[in-house]
């Protein structure tokens, strides 16, 4: 029988400790919160995505596209030759002071010396080859000039129609918002690029 009152009074005991904890009585407000603050940490350090408001990617980005943007990528893989990116505006960039972000792919990196020359851009003395243009599309107006240290030579695929760095100079890095690493929507143009 002092077996039984000893099981009560644990019983008891466990009954009474539970009865002082504090109950959380919105359990869905603290999980919601919760997902908000790690979207929000997702959304400033990892991915984000972008509305394509121009033609000057086509034919590999088209008006009205949707992308994700990878900010980590350049932090693990570094920064290379064709690569797309969204950075933060140039001050250089006067033509369209609504748009904050623009998407553009590396043609130039730092050191290399760029030009153009009979419808081809040229890195060191030699053609690049560009896979991405459209067939017979050519490219004009790179003065020669070497790129600065931290800068990049950033250009449109949709080259007659691409306000870009034959325009408003080389793009520093610390500019790049990230690597463009998928083509979301529409659905019927979903890549990863």
């Amino acid at each position: 029988m002092a077996i039984d009152e000893n099981h009560e009074m644990v019983q008891g005991v466990a009954l009474n400790a539970q009865a002082k904890r504090p109950r959380n009585r919105h359990p869905n407000l603290i999980a919601f919160g919760v997902s908000i603050v790690f979207a929000i940490l997702i959304r400033l350090f990892v991915f984000q995505s972008f509305y394509i408001p121009s033609g000057s990617m086509i034919p590999t980005l088209q008006i009205g596209d949707r992308i994700v943007v990878s900010k980590l990528s350049f932090a693990i893989q570094g920064v290379h030759e064709g690569d797309i990116v969204v950075f933060s505006r140039p001050p250089a960039d006067t033509v369209d002071p609504g748009i904050q972000d623009l998407v553009k792919r590396v043609i130039g990196l730092p050191g290399q010396t760029i030009s153009s020359a009979h419808g081809h851009v040229y890195i060191n003395g030699k053609v690049l080859v560009e896979p991405y243009l459209p067939p017979g599309d050519a490219t004009y107006h790179i003065r020669t000039q070497k790129i600065p240290a931290g800068d990049y030579f950033m250009m449109g695929d949709n080259r007659g129609d691409s306000y870009d760095s034959r325009y408003f100079g080389v793009v520093p890095g610390r500019l790049f918002v990230g690597k463009v690493i998928l083509r979301f929507y529409p659905l019927s143009r979903f890549a990863i690029l």
